[in-house]
């Protein structure tokens, strides 16, 4: 197949929804399909929204020579106009990680979001979703009458090596709780209720490693310096910043807990990467981190914001190491249950095979 991919900026962001465009990209190469990369770059969004009063971009994509489209749901508001004005020659696919309007803001933000995302979703003809939760917030906007696929992220893009016995052994380590947070340092990846609920624990109790990007949103990097500073807690926290794949591995074989209590999530590939090695995780109970996450079995899920019960969470598993064994076990069974970048890279592609050929 000929397949063309939109994106903003490049294939090598560092973030969950660019690791699952550029896994599917590699296998649909390496299956001898042909796959361009059609980049708009990076801007605000009210800048995106003018994109569609330009001609030029629905007549960029309206002559690309291929089979099918693939867009990335996050360009929507670079494409809710300007799809209904091309000359259509294939099928458009959008792949949706998680809606804008899903995420936690003021009601009259997403009720804005909203309007443009659903103008975006019904110019496409199919999706790929990478959630249960996911689709479910699509066709809550459009309808389920349209063709779809969900393929779910996988946790086996790094090797982890990682014995059960090694998971057994690091888990009932005595210590600090040995805690990473993995993800860009935003609002909605709430590193600030982490560190709210490490405010409340005894000092010594435990370690944080942040491993992320920290220029995507520097006003908020600047407040989570700030309560590290106020809090007294720059003695337990360190940033790293992001990592290669080799670094990123050698984190995660030291860490005992992965916490990410962000108010929002279409799936949460860090937290099955972090399974990989035996790691439990505790999310937030809103969107797709419920689908891997199973209360008290290999991690926990709070309500958003709840550092109080995070706080408890933490200072349980921090003298509980028997508890903490029992979770990292249960961890790594979830990931060896779960489908491979392989496998979800063949039901994508199986898809739009028959996309192609309807």
């Amino acid at each position: 197949m000929r397949i063309g991919l939109v994106i903003y900026g490049s294939l090598e962001t560092i973030s969950g929804g660019y690791i699952y465009d550029r896994k599917l990209v590699e296998f649909l190469r390496l299956h001898g399909d042909q796959v361009e990369i059609i980049s708009l770059p990076w801007r605000d969004y009210p800048r995106h929204l003018l994109d569609n009063l330009s001609g030029s971009l629905a007549r960029r994509l309206q002559n690309f020579q291929v089979d099918v489209l693939l867009q990335d749901e996050l360009n929507h508001p670079s494409l809710f106009s300007t799809n209904q004005r091309m000359v259509r020659s294939c099928p458009v696919v959008s792949i949706v990680h998680h809606l804008r309007s899903s995420e936690a803001r003021a009601d009259w933000q997403n009720h804005f979001y909203r309007l443009f995302e659903q103008s975006y979703l019904r110019s496409v003809d199919g999706f790929i979703f990478n959630s249960c939760t996911t689709q479910r917030a699509v066709q809550s906007l459009v309808g389920d009458g349209y063709p779809s696929v969900v393929a779910y992220p996988a946790g086996d893009r790094l090797s982890s090596g990682i014995t059960e016995d090694e998971i057994i052994l690091r888990s009932i380590q005595p210590g600090p709780l040995r805690l990473l947070f993995l993800g860009n340092v935003i609002p909605r990846k709430g590193l600030h209720v982490l560190l709210e609920a490490l405010s409340r624990l005894p000092a010594g109790t435990w370690e944080l490693s942040v491993v992320g990007r920290l220029d995507v949103d520097r006003a908020y990097a600047r407040r989570v310096f700030r309560m590290v500073a106020e809090r007294g807690l720059a003695g337990g926290v360190i940033f790293p910043g992001p990592l290669d794949e080799e670094r990123l591995s050698a984190v995660l074989s030291n860490s005992q807990l992965l916490v990410v209590p962000s108010s929002y999530e279409g799936f949460g590939i860090a937290y099955l990467e972090g399974m990989g090695f035996g790691i439990p995780a505790i999310a937030a109970s809103t969107g797709g981190a419920a689908e891997i996450i199973h209360q008290g079995i290999n991690g926990y899920l709070i309500d958003p914001g709840d550092w109080r019960s995070l706080a408890g969470h933490l200072g349980e598993l921090a003298e509980d190491r028997q508890r903490l064994r029992g979770l990292s076990l249960a961890a790594r069974q979830s990931f060896a249950a779960h489908p491979t970048w392989e496998q979800s890279g063949q039901k994508i592609r199986d898809y739009l095979v028959g996309i192609v050929e309807a």
